[in-house]
């Protein structure tokens, strides 16, 4: 599966270039050398597209599969900078702060009391002018919607050319899906503290959620 992890995530994510490519974009930070922190990284799809805008930041991803990791570590071979944790992010304890947190498709895995505690956690982490990047999969604010995105997204998945075993994968890994509107994720981060929450970004389920942290006294 991590071997084919990035051949199968364009074809499953209808908006693939804009969603990963607008979300490195908006990552405006102070220095050319940031600290950067993936959550739940996979094989370093999104850092890799923040690492073509900084090329010296300092990588550290973290994901529960070992195999996925390995894959980052061919992707980012022969770069010194990059720290690979094999673990859960929403219960490893950070020592460091750091001037990026992104994540992709994984926060959505999570219940809505977990999230609300990542954010937390993500908001503690950060430096002063920090940003957190979530590019993620959200639920419909109305029955309807929610149906609605459901069946644009199976129609693109049934002609994207994966064949039926992986589409049939794919439905399946939908089962752990715990996703949260995009209205309720906003409302936390500005309720946690961020600065400038917004949606930046959105393709039916598909968003790209941002948030700095602003520190009055610092």
């Amino acid at each position: 599966m991590a071997q084919q992890y990035d051949r199968q995530r364009k074809k499953l994510i209808p908006c693939f270039d804009d969603f990963y490519q607008i979300a490195a974009d908006v990552a405006k930070l102070e220095n050319d050398t940031p600290d950067v922190l993936d959550l739940g990284a996979g094989t370093g799809l999104f850092s890799s597209f923040i690492v073509r805008k900084y090329p010296k930041a300092r990588l550290t991803l973290i994901d529960l599969s070992e195999g996925m990791l390995d894959i980052a570590k061919t992707r980012f071979h022969g770069r010194p900078d990059v720290r690979y944790i094999v673990g859960d992010y929403t219960k490893f304890e950070f020592r460091e702060r750091f001037d990026l947190v992104i994540s992709s498709l994984s926060i959505h895995h999570l219940t809505d009391a977990e999230k609300k505690e990542l954010y937390r956690n993500v908001f503690s982490i950060l430096k002063n002018n920090g940003i957190f990047m979530n590019a993620d999969q959200v639920l419909g604010s109305t029955e309807f919607l929610d149906s609605l995105y459901r069946s644009e997204w199976k129609h693109y998945v049934e002609h994207s050319g994966l064949d039926r075993k992986e589409i049939l994968a794919a439905y399946e890994r939908t089962r752990l899906d715990k996703m949260t509107t995009l209205e309720r994720q906003i409302q936390w981060l500005n309720e946690i503290g961020f600065s400038d929450a917004d949606c930046i970004y959105k393709y039916y389920n598909f968003v790209v959620m941002f948030a700095r942290k602003i520190e009055a006294d610092a």
